[in-house]
């Protein structure tokens, strides 16, 4: 959830950078650097930067689900490993019997 914070605050760092002045752009998501020398340009930049937020947005989103299912996955197994050592410390405990 706070890889997700992260992710919009920098995105809306970056779109309203673009959108409040005609300056340079000085943290392009795709490298490089951008200058942009007209508002139709800033628009359409903040338009691209915004659509990369939603996407990474939509990762993280799916990492975190995949996160859930496999804690959930993982306490369930916990849970069916406490009941065999349970089923099992009787056995332990109880005295050898030989086999001939």
């Amino acid at each position: 959830m706070r890889l997700l914070q992260v992710v919009a605050a920098f995105g809306f760092s970056i779109t309203s950078s673009a959108w409040a002045a005609d300056a340079p752009v000085h943290a392009p998501l795709h490298g490089g650097s951008v200058t942009v020398s007209s508002p139709l340009a800033a628009r359409q930049r903040m338009k691209q930067d915004q659509a990369e937020v939603v996407r990474l947005q939509r990762e993280v989103a799916t990492q975190e689900a995949a996160s859930q299912r496999a804690g959930r996955r993982l306490r369930q197994q916990d849970r069916q490993l406490a009941e065999l050592q349970r089923k099992l410390a009787p056995r332990r405990n109880s005295p050898t019997t030989s086999h001939p």
